[in-house]
């Protein structure tokens, strides 16, 4: 006899019997029918914030400027003004029926003093400084430099004084 429960208690097929008898007994299910129309309409993500006046994503207002984001943003909007330029002097070269002489003429007609030109160039000089050295310090950052929090600041502060050194340089010219 005790052979016989033995063998039985190792036998698979006993096992997953009782095992399966006690799945199906401790299982209870409650249902409740609810007529369709009686169901409420659940609010979504988007209308639940215009019920409660939430804004769609926070403004950029609420975030404190800091150097980094300030000198990403200028570096994208220095290279969307360089691509403009150079798209628009080659479509104008292309467009033009005169030659650049011909336009350098008429700005020597404009009898603009030397501080005055000066500043203009320097205004066109400063996103092509801008972009360059804000572009050789990606470089470096590229190669696993300067990517601690103190050294990105310092880079920063060293590439907007290059920056400026650059385009008075090419002011100068």
């Amino acid at each position: 006899m005790y052979a016989t429960t033995r063998s039985l208690t190792r036998s698979t097929v006993f096992r997953q019997s009782l095992s399966l008898s006690e799945a199906y007994t401790a299982r209870h299910v409650a249902m409740k029918i609810v007529p369709v129309d009686t169901v409420t309409k659940k609010e979504t993500f988007f209308e639940k914030n215009a019920r409660l006046g939430r804004e769609m994503s926070p403004h950029l207002t609420i975030y404190q400027p800091q150097l980094t984001s300030l000198l990403s943003v200028t570096h994208r909007g220095t290279g969307m003004v360089l691509t403009a330029g150079v798209w628009a002097l080659g479509l104008a070269a292309l467009i033009s029926p005169q030659d650049i002489g011909n336009y350098a003429s008429v700005i020597e007609g404009l009898h603009l003093g030397g501080a005055t030109l000066t500043f203009l160039k320097f205004m066109f000089a400063f996103p092509l400084g801008f972009h360059t050295a804000n572009g050789v310090r990606h470089l470096l950052w590229d190669t696993g430099r300067f990517l601690k929090i103190k050294e990105v600041y310092s880079t920063g502060y060293v590439m907007v004084g290059m920056s400026f050194v650059l385009a008075a340089m090419l002011a100068m010219m």
